[in-house]
């Protein structure tokens, strides 16, 4: 049975081709996950997005360890 985790890394990768809908997911998740969640995602965003989306990571990761 696949985690929530595992549901949104899939969906992130759908949706890479489309900075916006990128975007838009990404904050999606970050309500959505438990913060141990959050963790292994940011992980995993930056060693798979970090070269196309790097700015839109900082601000969502940053916010997210605010909030």
């Amino acid at each position: 049975m696949a985690t929530m985790l595992e549901f949104v890394k899939t969906v992130l990768q759908k949706v890479s081709f489309d900075r916006k809908l990128f975007e838009k997911e990404l904050r999606k998740a970050l309500q959505t996950l438990l913060p141990d969640e959050v963790k292994q995602l940011k992980t995993w965003c930056y060693e798979n997005f970090g070269d196309r989306y790097f700015l839109i990571l900082n601000q969502h990761f940053r916010q997210s360890v605010i909030a």
